[in-house]
C-alpha cells in the first residue's frame, strides 16, 4: 500500500465521520469557536524548502470580528493568519515523524485553543507499503477519541517480502484523552491502559511523567507499573487548569528503555459550574434629558469562568425591574450579549425623574433561564440636565431708589425662577439691561447663592440732571437654551429707579490749583481767589471757607469769598517746600438745607516758589589736616554749596583774603570746577599746629552773594607715607577740656582700685593674726568651712533659760523618779570619783604619770559625761534591745590599723602619719 491509499484511508475515514454526523444529528449544531479537529496528520516529503505550505488547520471563528492569532510550539514552523502551516527553514531528510503544538489565541480574550499536528516522512523514492494492519490501526486510533488501551508504536516490522529488508512502524497521534471536571468519583478512576507489544517477551515497568504526575501539581494521576493501568485520583477543576501534557515510559526489570516515550494529552472537559460575575455590584450610567430613543445610556459587563466556546461561559443579559415606571415602565433595554443598556422611549424629564434604578440580569447556557446560572447587578441611571427651562422674572416691573452721588449701592433685587439643574449653568442667571441707562449708571450682578439680579449703581447719579430712570432687563442663563426652546416673555422686565437729592459738598472747580510766585513774597501779598461752587442749584446756599492744612502757617483765606493772601514770608529753601511747590488744602462748606447738616468739599491750592539768589554760598569741610612739609600730603580739596537753584548757584569764586599778609605768604588756593577748590601750602615747612584759613567764596547770583568761610586746618608732621604721626596729631591738636576730663576720671579711678586693694589686703592679715591656726597650714588637712553669716532662730531662740544649763542645786526631781527610761542630760546619783590634785610645783617627771592617773581615774567615773544611759529619741515602751554605747574605753588598745588612711588622698595624709604607725614609730 503507497501514499495514496493512505490518503484513501483517510477520505474513507472522513466520509465516514461526516456520514455519522448527518445520520445521528438531525439539526445543525450551534457555533463553538475552536479548531475543527483535535490533531493533524500530514505525510511530507523528506525534503522540505524554506516557506513551503505543509497544511492548514481550520478554525472556527463565531463573532466574525474577532482577530485570532496562531502560535507555533517549534520554531521551525509557523502558522500565517489564515491557518496555513510552513517550514520556517528548509530541511533536506525527515527521517523521523514531527509533532508540535499550534495554539490559537483572539485578540482581547484570555482563552486559547490547542490542536496538536504531526508530519510523518514519506518514502523516498519509493514509500514504504502500508499492510492492512496498519490501516485499520489507523483507523481504530482515528475512529477511537479515547482509547481504553494505548500501545506504544512498534519500532521494526519485518516485510512480509522475502527480501529480507526492515520498514519502520509509522508513528500514530495518540488521540487527547477527555476528563469531565467535578467527577464525584470514586476515585482513582481508570483513564486509559498503556501496554507495550513486548510485555509478552519481557517484563515491563510502565510510568508517566510531566506536571500533574511527577511535577507540580503533581499526585493528580498515576499509573500501576505493572498492568499500566492510568488514573486520576481526585476531581479536577477545569478553571485551574483545562488541560495537561504528560509523557508514557516503559522500561525493561533493569531500567532500560524499552519503547519510546508517547505523549498523553489530557483535556478537562468543562462543567456549567460557575455563575456569571458581574465586575460592579452597582453600575453609574447618565444619559440627557429629552434623549431620541436608541441612545446609549452605559454598559454592564459580567464574566463566567467556565469555557467560553460553550454554552456554559456564554453569558446572556435582560433587565428583570425598572424603578420609577415613569412615563412608563420599560424606558430602557439592553442588548443580550454586549450588556448595553439604551433608552427605547421618548420621555425622559429631569425635572420629572431625576434618576432610575435598573436591576440587571446575567444568566449562562445563552440565557436558558432552566439551566443557566444567573447573576443580578443594579445599574443606576442619572438624568442629566439640559437647558430646556429658560429663566422667569417672577414680575413685570420692579422699582428702587438711590440717594444721588452713591456708589456701590444695590437699588432693587431682581428674582428669578429656573426648574433647571441649580447652579449649573443651566440655571445660572444673567441680567441685562437693554434699554434706559445710556450713561452705564447701572449694573446687575448676579447672586451666587439665590440667583437673584442685584442691580448696583458703580457711576454716581445727580439729582439735578437725573431724577428718574427707566430700565428694560432681559435675563438669560450662561448656557445656551437647548434646541427648540424658546424663551419665555417672562425674561423681560421694566425696572423703574427714582433719584434722591441729598446736600451735596461745594465744588471747586478747578482741584488743585496750581499758581506761580517768586519766593520772598512779603506778608500781606494777595495771591489769588480759590472759591467753590454748590451744585445743588434748586436751593440757594452761603458757602464759608476755611483753612484745613497750611503746613509752615504762610496763609490765610478770606471766609466769604476765599481770597488767599500771604502771613509770612515765602522761603522756597524752607523745609515745608518739596520740588518748589507748596502745598496747602482749605475747606469749603455750605449752611445745609432743611433737615440736612453741611456738606463740604476740600481744595488743594499748589504754589510754585520761583527761586530768587537769597542764600550766599558755603564751604565744606569745616576742618582739615596736612602736613608740615609741602612735598607731602598738603593739600586740601573744599566744595562750595548753595540752597538756591540755577541760576543763582556755581561756577563759584574762591579767595583768599588779604590780612593777615602770612596768610596768602603760606597758602593759595586754586579753583578746580565750579565747584570744587584746592588749598595747599605754598611754602616748603610750616611749623605744626592750629590754623584758621578766611576764605571768601561767592556764587554766580544776579545780585551776587558771597560769603567768608573759616576753615580750620591742623598742621602735623606726617610719616613718609604722608600720614599725620600719632604725637603729631597729638602736639598739632592739644588737649581740649573733655580730654582732660576723661584722663582725670580715669586716675581717679585707678587710685580707688588701688586703695581698696591695700585696704582689702590689710583686712585679711589681721583676721590672720587674730585666729591663727593650730598646725601648719600646708599640713592642715581639714575641710574648708566657709562661714559666711550666722543668725539666730528669730524670736523663739532669745526666749530661753539659762538656768537650764547650770548644775542643779538638788537631786530631788532624779530621785523621785521612777526606774527606768532616763534622759541623756541627768547626771547619775552615785558617789563621784576622786580626780588625782596635782601639787602646785610638780615635778617634770611626774607629768606623765599625773596624765594617766587622771585618765584612768575619768574612765572609772560613771557620772563623767556622756553618762551611762541610753540615748534615747523616742520612747515606745521598755524592753529595747539595743545596748549602750556610752561607755566606750578611752584609752587605745594598740590593735587598731590606720593604715588605710594612706588610700584616702592628700587630706587624710596627716592622719595617717599621725595614726598609721609608719616609719616613724
Amino acid at each position: 500500500m503507497n501514499i495514496g491509499s493512505v490518503i484513501l484511508a483517510c477520505t474513507l475515514f472522513a466520509a465516514a465521520s461526516s456520514g455519522g454526523s448527518k445520520m445521528g444529528l438531525s439539526a445543525k449544531p450551534p457555533c463553538r469557536s475552536g479548531f475543527s479537529q483535535n490533531f493533524y496528520i500530514v505525510i511530507v516529503p523528506k525534503v522540505v524548502l524554506h516557506s513551503q505550505n505543509l497544511l492548514k488547520v481550520k478554525f472556527e471563528d463565531c463573532q466574525h470580528s474577532r482577530e485570532v492569532g496562531f502560535v507555533s510550539s517549534d520554531p521551525n514552523f509557523s502558522v500565517r493568519p489564515d491557518g496555513a502551516v510552513y517550514a520556517e527553514q528548509e530541511f533536506g531528510n525527515i527521517s523521523e515523524p514531527i509533532q508540535f503544538m499550534v495554539t490559537a489565541r483572539e485578540l482581547f480574550d484570555p482563552h486559547i485553543w490547542e490542536t496538536t499536528v504531526k508530519l510523518a516522512p514519506a518514502g523516498h523514492p519509493h514509500p514504504l507499503p502500508l499492510t492492512k494492519a496498519d490501516i485499520e490501526e489507523m483507523l481504530s486510533r482515528v475512529l477511537d477519541s479515547q482509547p481504553r488501551v494505548i500501545k506504544f508504536p512498534r519500532k521494526h516490522q519485518r516485510s512480509s517480502y522475502g527480501n529480507g529488508l526492515r520498514r519502520q512502524k509509522r508513528d500514530w497521534v495518540i488521540p487527547p484523552i477527555n476528563v469531565p471536571e467535578n467527577s464525584r468519583g470514586p476515585f482513582p478512576h481508570m483513564l486509559v491502559r498503556i501496554r507495550s507489544d513486548q510485555d509478552k517477551d519481557v517484563g515491563i515497568r510502565y510510568s508517566i511523567t510531566g506536571a500533574g504526575a511527577d511535577q507540580p501539581p503533581s499526585g493528580i494521576y498515576n499509573i500501576d507499573p505493572i498492568s499500566g493501568n492510568m488514573f486520576v485520583t481526585q476531581p479536577l477543576d477545569r478553571e485551574e487548569r483545562a488541560s495537561f501534557h504528560l509523557r508514557a515510559h516503559a522500561v525493561d526489570m533493569n531500567g532500560n528503555q524499552v519503547e519510546n516515550p508517547i505523549d498523553l494529552y489530557i483535556y478537562v472537559i468543562d462543567m456549567n459550574d460557575n455563575r456569571p460575575e458581574f465586575k460592579n455590584q452597582v453600575y453609574n450610567g447618565s444619559v440627557a434629558e429629552g434623549s431620541k430613543p436608541g441612545s446609549s445610556v452605559m454598559q454592564v459587563t459580567a464574566s463566567d469562568s467556565d469555557d467560553s466556546t460553550t454554552a456554559n461561559g456564554m453569558v446572556r443579559y435582560r433587565i428583570l425591574s425598572q424603578t420609577p415606571h415613569s412615563p412608563i415602565p420599560n424606558m430602557f433595554t439592553i442588548n443580550s450579549e454586549t450588556g448595553d443598556i439604551v433608552t427605547v422611549a421618548a420621555g425622559l424629564d429631569r425635572e420629572k425623574v431625576s434618576q432610575y434604578t435598573i436591576i440587571v440580569q446575567a444568566t449562562d447556557m445563552e440565557g436558558n433561564l432552566n439551566f443557566g446560572l444567573s447573576n443580578t447587578a443594579t445599574a443606576l441611571i442619572s438624568i442629566t440636565d439640559i437647558n430646556d427651562n429658560p429663566p422667569e422674572l417672577t414680575v413685570r416691573t420692579f422699582s428702587g431708589e438711590v440717594p444721588e452721588n452713591k456708589l456701590n449701592v444695590v437699588v432693587a433685587n431682581l428674582t428669578v425662577v429656573d426648574r433647571d439643574q441649580p447652579h449649573s449653568p443651566n440655571w445660572n442667571a444673567v441680567y441685562r439691561i437693554v434699554s434706559g441707562d445710556p450713561s452705564g449708571h447701572f449694573t446687575i450682578r448676579t447672586n451666587p447663592i439665590t440667583n437673584e439680579g442685584m442691580l448696583t449703581v458703580i457711576k454716581p447719579v445727580d439729582f439735578e440732571m437725573n431724577r428718574a430712570f427707566m430700565l428694560t432687563v432681559v435675563v438669560s442663563n450662561q448656557a445656551h437654551l437647548a434646541s427648540g426652546i424658546q424663551s419665555s416673555l417672562q425674561s423681560t422686565a421694566g425696572v423703574t429707579i427714582s433719584v434722591q437729592d441729598v446736600n451735596e459738598p461745594p465744588v471747586f472747580s478747578v482741584n488743585p490749583k496750581m499758581i506761580r510766585f517768586e519766593e520772598g513774597v512779603p506778608a500781606g501779598t494777595t495771591l489769588t481767589v480759590f472759591s467753590a461752587q454748590d451744585p445743588d442749584h434748586f436751593v440757594h446756599q452761603i458757602v464759608r471757607y476755611s483753612k484745613l492744612s497750611d503746613p509752615a502757617n504762610w496763609l490765610r483765606i478770606n471766609r466769604t469769598n476765599g481770597q488767599i493772601t500771604t502771613m509770612a514770608l515765602l522761603d522756597r529753601e524752607s523745609m515745608y517746600v518739596k520740588n518748589n511747590v507748596y502745598e496747602a488744602t482749605f475747606l469749603a462748606f455750605d449752611n445745609g438745607k432743611s433737615g440736612s447738616p453741611q456738606a463740604s468739599g476740600t481744595g488743594t491750592l499748589q504754589i510754585y516758589l520761583i527761586d530768587v539768589n537769597d542764600n550766599a554760598p558755603v564751604l565744606i569741610p569745616k576742618e582739615a589736616q596736612v602736613c608740615q612739609r609741602a612735598r607731602l600730603s598738603s593739600r586740601i580739596n573744599i566744595t562750595a554749596s548753595d540752597a538756591d537753584s540755577d541760576p543763582n548757584v556755581g561756577p563759584f569764586g574762591f579767595e583768599l583774603l588779604s590780612h593777615p599778609p602770612s596768610l596768602r605768604y603760606n597758602w593759595t588756593i586754586s579753583r578746580l570746577s565750579g565747584d570744587h577748590a584746592q588749598l595747599r601750602l605754598k611754602i616748603p615747612y610750616l611749623e605744626a599746629g592750629v590754623y584758621e584759613i578766611p576764605i571768601t567764596v561767592s556764587d554766580s547770583g544776579n545780585p551776587q552773594r558771597s560769603n567768608r568761610s573759616l576753615i580750620r586746618i591742623k598742621v602735623c608732621p606726617c610719616d613718609e607715607n604722608g600720614d599725620c604721626s600719632a604725637t603729631g596729631a597729638v602736639a598739632a591738636a592739644g588737649l581740649g577740656t573733655g580730654a582732660i576730663i576723661a584722663i582725670l576720671i580715669c586716675i581717679i579711678v585707678l587710685l580707688s582700685m588701688v586703695l581698696l586693694f591695700v585696704v582689702w589686703m590689710k583686712r585679711r592679715e589681721n583676721e590672720k593674726q587674730a585666729k591663727p591656726l593650730l598646725i601648719d597650714p600646708e599640713d592642715d588637712v581639714r575641710d574648708n568651712i566657709l562661714k559666711y553669716d550666722e543668725e539666730g532662730g528669730g524670736e523663739e531662740d532669745q526666749d530661753y533659760d539659762l538656768s537650764q544649763l547650770q548644775q542643779p542645786e538638788t537631786l530631788d526631781h532624779i530621785i523621785n523618779k521612777p526606774a527606768g527610761v532616763r534622759r541623756v542630760d541627768e547626771r547619775p546619783i552615785i558617789p563621784e570619783s576622786q580626780y588625782p590634785v596635782r601639787p602646785s610645783l610638780p615635778h617634770p617627771g611626774d607629768i606623765g604619770d599625773f596624765i594617766h592617773d587622771g585618765l584612768r581615774a575619768a574612765d572609772n567615773d560613771p557620772t563623767a559625761p556622756p553618762y551611762d544611759s541610753l540615748l534615747v529619741f523616742d520612747y515606745e515602751g521598755n524592753g529595747s534591745t539595743a545596748g549602750s554605747v556610752s561607755s566606750l574605753n578611752s584609752t587605745s588598745s594598740g590593735d587598731q590599723d590606720y593604715d588605710y588612711l594612706n588610700d584616702w588622698g592628700p587630706r587624710f595624709k596627716k592622719l595617717a602619719d599621725l595614726y598609721g604607725g609608719g616609719d616613724d614609730d
